[in-house]
């Protein structure tokens, strides 16, 4: 059988961190467009009381996008010992491009994973560069579908990237700006034959386009005089979480039982980091479904010092872990882990992977 392997892993974290007390002279206002009448110092004590996030880490003025999503790539590459002409495709998730750090225009022409093959110096012509905008689930999609074209027999190594600047797109008077960071994290997966199964062994997507299109969008900043860029990230975060707790732990359990899986036979469950409050429920209702405590140490996490890098948060902590750099977190053999993801549009999505014997 023809199985889809991740052989190699690696990830990009921007020099410049960035840590609460950076907010504490921002001018935040509200939904009415009104300045919120608390010290900076409350409300960043506050955010850091709800999210656990603490610092987050900015890309440097010098570096775009593309720039960050090939330094993660060429660590995979490296590590999956593999010439990069051999690439079948590049396939780069993100939601916002390239983006200027003066202007703030968005860049996506020509796209990022043509860019990246571009930097890789990849002259092979068959090498197709795919873009994947799905929101924060859009490197989980983007692996899904290099597994399809394995599967299909179309492809036999196949770079994925998730990559994101967000402190570019963010909104400097909305308070939400301060969940969202900079990252980048690749891997390579690799069609490898063998006799028994292992790599990627079930996938799932939902995707709800109806009114929850609404709950992340592209906005003008809540302060009606701000000058900056024309189009912010803008957030219902209530909206978001009340979808997130009643969708998200349903669907992994359902992806589990098509998979004739139980939430006992998962080793480690890599979320979104989106923020640590959410996650936690997350974790807590999805257990609750099967009746069971929460094992200890089941649940990494990284956005108390990373952020929420969008698509970049599942693969930098798979590549944190394979590397034993997120401490007490491991991989072992024959370990089965889930990685799930929910974001903009709304997209929920996960995937089961398997590790070889």
């Amino acid at each position: 059988m023809i199985n889809s392997v991740i052989t190699g892993s690696g990830h990009y974290l921007p020099n410049r961190i960035v840590t609460n007390e950076h907010f504490i002279d921002y001018k935040f206002y509200d939904d009415n467009g009104e300045i919120i009448a608390k010290s900076g110092e409350e409300i960043t004590r506050k955010f850091e009381d709800i999210t656990e996030i603490r610092e987050r880490r900015y890309v440097e003025d010098d570096l775009n996008n593309s720039d960050i999503a090939t330094k993660a790539a060429k660590i995979a590459i490296e590590k999956a010992g593999i010439d990069p002409e051999e690439l079948d495709y590049v396939i780069c998730a993100h939601n916002f491009g390239d983006i200027d750090p003066v202007a703030r225009q968005i860049d996506i022409m020509p796209s990022i994973s043509a860019k990246v093959k571009h930097n890789l110096g990849i002259k092979n012509l068959k090498c197709k560069p795919y873009d994947m905008t799905f929101g924060c689930p859009g490197w989980i999609e983007s692996l899904i579908l290099a597994h399809q074209f394995i599967q299909a027999k179309i492809a036999k190594k196949i770079l994925v990237i998730g990559s994101d600047t967000l402190s570019r797109a963010v909104d400097p008077h909305d308070r939400t700006a301060m969940i969202f960071a900079d990252g980048a994290a690749a891997v390579v997966l690799e069609a490898k034959e063998d006799e028994h199964k292992y790599g990627i062994l079930n996938h799932a997507t939902l995707s709800y386009n109806g009114d929850e299109m609404n709950y992340l969008v592209n906005g003008s900043s809540l302060n009606p005089d701000y000058v900056g860029s024309i189009k912010n990230i803008n957030m219902k975060g209530r909206k978001v979480y009340e979808f997130v707790l009643k969708n998200v732990p349903a669907a992994i359990k359902e992806l589990l039982d098509e998979s004739s899986l139980s939430i006992t036979d998962i080793d480690k469950i890599l979320l979104h980091q989106a923020n640590a409050k959410m996650d936690h429920a997350m974790i807590e209702r999805l257990y609750k479904l099967y009746g069971i405590g929460i094992p200890e140490n089941v649940d990494p996490m990284t956005v108390q010092f990373l952020g929420n890098t969008s698509v970049a948060t599942v693969p930098t902590m798979f590549d944190l872990i394979k590397e034993n750099k997120l401490a007490p977190h491991q991989f072992h053999a024959n370990d089965k882990i889930l990685m799930a993801s929910v974001g903009a549009s709304m997209n929920i999505n996960a995937v089961i992977y398997q590790f070889d014997k």
